[in-house]
């Protein structure tokens, strides 16, 4: 039972992560489009959110199973 929740959670939050990727480039490359005299400071902000998000993932990735209880 445990490691099918386990699952459930990583998959649920595997497609958290893809969706806000996702929504992150998206919104990076409209502003870039609208404005190309920021991209410089447009990748940097994108760079940083991509960060965050993959640290999300990976902390629920690799802290979470050695959280569950047995």
């Amino acid at each position: 039972m445990t490691g099918n929740v386990l699952a459930l959670g990583i998959g649920i939050a595997a497609l958290g992560v893809a969706l806000g990727l996702g929504l992150i480039g998206y919104s990076a490359l409209q502003g870039m489009s609208r404005q190309p005299e920021a991209i410089g400071k447009l990748q940097t902000v994108m760079l940083i959110a991509f960060a965050f998000v993959e640290l999300v993932f990976l902390l629920t990735v690799f802290v979470v199973p050695g959280a569950m209880p047995r």
